[in-house]
């Protein structure tokens, strides 16, 4: 059986800044580009059953970069829509509601938890479709892949906040038992900057 990668993509101006970023379509910055390209070495070598990519450019440019060649872009793996809140930080905003938590909240004008966790719950299935034949890799963004990673293990999309992750790195999912696990979480390329 299979496993599930999720490849979060390289740093963005708005990712170093800590801005949420769901539907603008920036680029990977310089360091994003060299983060995407170190994860070339921890994926070279693994044969993946399919790829799939969010459609943002972020995405896109980190599995080319990464060295993956992309089967299906996926709106489903687009980031978490921060509706009235794109482009502004927790900061910023807990400025105006202090006590504002996307994790439960959601956003105005954008989606509530439930709405990201179905989405997510849509391309795990997926997913999982493939994984009698080999690997799957998802490529997408900091929040839908938290939600991923807590909907695999029957944890509710708001358990995703428990579940950091940062620009670049690759995440486990797989089986052990005949249960859903958590495999490996947070994993920074070699050359990156570790989190634990």
């Amino acid at each position: 059986m299979g496993q599930i990668l999720l490849i979060r993509h390289g740093e963005t101006a708005w990712s170093a800044a800590r801005r949420h970023t769901s539907y603008t379509d920036l680029d990977l910055t310089e360091e994003g580009r060299r983060q995407a390209s170190a994860l070339r070495t921890l994926l070279t070598g693994r044969p993946f059953a399919a790829v799939l990519a969010s459609p943002r450019r972020r995405a896109l440019c980190t599995a080319d970069l990464a060295g993956l060649t992309v089967d299906e872009v996926d709106e489903d793996l687009t980031e978490w829509n921060y509706g009235a809140y794109e482009g502004r930080t927790t900061a910023d905003i807990h400025d105006e509601r202090p006590d504002w938590n996307i994790w439960t909240d959601g956003c105005p004008g954008g989606e509530s938890p439930a709405q990201v966790g179905g989405r997510l719950d849509r391309v795990l299935t997926r997913a999982a479709g493939h994984l009698d034949r080999g690997d799957v890799a998802l490529v997408a963004h900091a929040h839908s892949l938290r939600v991923a990673g807590a909907r695999w293990i029957g944890l509710s999309p708001t358990d995703g906040g428990r579940l950091r992750l940062d620009t670049a790195t690759v995440s486990v999912l797989g089986h052990e038992h005949g249960r859903q696990v958590i495999l490996r979480w947070n994993h920074p390329p070699p050359g990156g900057a570790a989190t634990w």
